[in-house]
């Protein structure tokens, strides 16, 4: 029997794509704005030395700027969107590469900007602030004047935006590489059909019933790894030098420092989550060792951490139904979430299933011009699938609520509290499908089972991740190589501690560490586990205390980028800079082991 091929685009039908038409219905409406956007470049020029000299003109520079960004972000929504339906047409690409370049040379056009507000001397600041005018900025100018201390005079700053593109070199390049160029050859799945393995059947098969499938999956797939190793590992060490060049150009102390900078978010709430996480392994290391009984192994292998426990208990849900059980799960949000949610679920925002050459993964992805779209490679079989188009649908649903009720120029929220808004979602899915299996033991214990394997995933695992970013740029930091055997011996080292004597380490998985498409976007993946953390403190509040709490969520989904991330969070409920919710993110995982223990024992 022939293998089971991906895809190809066009053999995709029109009903399980995203509309774009949002954006632009055509390709010629798209050339028009983006000539249109390139000639206002000139008007830049009138600003230039003038920025502080009135609120007005501060006003006016502003709204310039701004209109200018609003442009640029609809024409490189659309080009990104099309670029990642195939990575491999040159067409879409070439979009790409042409937005980039000229959201480079807005840059530079614009870099005096800041330079100059921040020469306005400070008492004229104190008060064009006082202006009515300049009120609906003020968020705005403040974020800009905490950035003083790193910004350079003009010429500099005109240098270091020319630069940008040339610096994302090394992320462009991994993802060339890992979503157009890999090929990880054909398996047999459990029913004997030959499948051809790729990144978004890769989980489904660890999922298998059969250990000898997960165990051939994997090693075929971190072969392909393996066999690129050493040029993977250049890529990623030239991305920490980026990140070392940058932070140090911009006068911080660390890569991290200057990550966490934008946000305002203190190291200690990273160094809180790392330590927490470390001191409160004895619940994974518990978990482990009860799948490996439940099983019935001599030896926990990576491989065999995907697959449910319960056996016998197939799954498979098409998007639609997918959809649906998304929809009734997140009811506790009201009427209005739900309604919206559906609307866009099955009306366009959506491209729900792989194809040849489509960008890895998921993502939720849009700008304050259009729908808050979702990329899936949604698997039928695979319940990931299902949490996953339940924690897209919480990032567009925070899009679609920041920008129904900010302007544009407070609108963007940032990723900390974006994957508060995902991982929400997850909760209470979780919560409705027990509710919905309350007469089935095996199925609750499945679902158990899925809860306690996300927040590992989500919690520990990134937590991993976060502590082997800050290594390797401490030792970029310290001018000492980043070699493959320096990364692989790192991580490493990592797997011991945040699996212990509970899972044997396979040599091939301490090439994880440059498969991460996260690791390009230098300490992003912290927020992950900070975001589940504060989800399921605000998820419980929402179940155990109902409108109030919820009516405080979705207020919270509403401030998009108006606040600071933890003082968002803050008035939503829950104080990320104390270690608590993290500690009782961890007791919730251990109570969820402990139910899913007594669960177990009664099939």
């Amino acid at each position: 029997m022939a293998p089971r091929k991906v895809p190809e685009r066009k053999d995709i039908a029109a009903e399980n794509r995203w509309d774009l038409s949002p954006l632009f219905d055509t390709e010629e409406t798209w050339e028009a704005l983006f000539a249109e956007t390139e000639a206002e470049l000139d008007g830049y020029d009138k600003f230039r030395g003038k920025v502080g000299e009135s609120a007005q003109t501060l006003k006016a520079a502003i709204e310039f700027d701004l209109t200018v960004s609003r442009k640029l972000e609809r024409l490189y929504t659309f080009a990104h969107l099309k670029s990642d339906e195939d990575k491999s047409k040159d067409r879409y690409q070439g979009l790409l590469q042409r937005v980039v370049g000229l959201h480079t040379r807005t840059a530079e056009r614009s870099s005096f900007i800041t330079p100059e507000i921040h020469r306005i001397p400070d008492e004229a600041m104190k008060g064009y602030l006082a202006e009515e005018s300049l009120k609906p900025y003020r968020f705005f100018l403040q974020k800009i004047l905490r950035t003083k201390p790193h910004t350079h005079e003009e010429k500099v700053e005109q240098i270091l935006a020319m630069s940008q593109e040339m610096a994302q070199t090394a992320s462009t390049a991994f993802g060339q590489l890992d979503n157009v160029d890999l090929r990880f050859g054909s398996v047999q799945d459990e029913k004997g059909d030959e499948v051809e393995l790729s990144h978004g059947n890769f989980i489904t098969l660890l999922n298998s019933s059969d250990r000898g499938v997960r165990k051939k999956a994997f090693f075929q797939y971190y072969r392909e790894y393996e066999e690129h190793k050493h040029t993977l590992a250049v890529i990623f060490s030239q991305s920490v030098k980026k990140d070392v060049f940058y932070s140090r150009v911009r006068s911080f102390d660390t890569c991290r420092k200057a990550a966490l900078f934008s946000d305002d978010v203190p190291e200690s709430v990273y160094d809180n989550l790392v330590a927490t996480v470390r001191k409160h392994t004895a619940p994974l290391f518990d978990y482990l060792r009860f799948r490996k009984e439940a099983l019935g192994i001599d030896v926990l292998h990576f491989y065999d951490t995907y697959v449910p426990i319960v056996k016998d208990i197939p799954f498979s849900m098409s998007y639609e139904e997918a959809a649906k059980t998304a929809i009734s799960a997140l009811a506790p949000l009201g009427e209005d979430y739900t309604r919206t949610l559906k609307e866009g679920l099955f009306g366009g925002w959506v491209d729900r299933y792989e194809n040849r050459g489509k960008r890895s993964g998921a993502y939720s992805a849009g700008c304050y011009d259009s729908p808050p779209y979702i990329l899936l490679n949604y698997e039928d079989k695979n319940i990931n699938s299902l949490y996953t188009l339940v924690h897209e649908a919480g990032h567009s649903m925070h899009s679609y609520y920041s920008r129904k009720h900010q302007p544009y120029v407070d609108h963007d929220y940032t990723i900390f509290v974006a994957e508060v808004a995902s991982t929400f979602n997850e909760i209470l899915l979780g919560d409705y499908l027990l509710a919905r299996y309350a007469d089935d033991p095996a199925m609750q214990a499945y679902i158990i089972n899925r809860e306690i394997d996300n927040i590992r995933a989500t919690l520990f695992r990134q937590t991993m991740f976060a502590e082997f970013e800050k290594i390797t740029h401490e030792i970029a930091e310290k001018n000492e190589p980043l070699t493959l055997e320096t990364l692989s011996g790192v991580y490493r080292d990592l797997l011991a501690v945040y699996f212990g004597d509970a899972m044997a380490i396979d040599d091939v998985l301490c090439l994880e560490c440059l498969r991460i498409p996260h690791f390009y976007h230098a300490f992003y993946v912290y927020k992950y586990a900070t975001g589940i953390s504060a989800a399921i403190a605000l998820a419980r509040q929402v179940i155990d205390e109902g409108p109030s709490a919820r009516d405080r969520y979705l207020s919270f989904l509403k401030l998009g980028g108006s606040m600071f991330p933890l003082d968002e969070l803050s008035a939503a409920g829950v104080d990320m800079r104390s270690p608590a919710p993290v500690e009782a993110a961890i007791e919730h995982f251990a109570e969820k082991v402990g139910q899913l223990k007594e669960v177990y024992g009664k099939l």
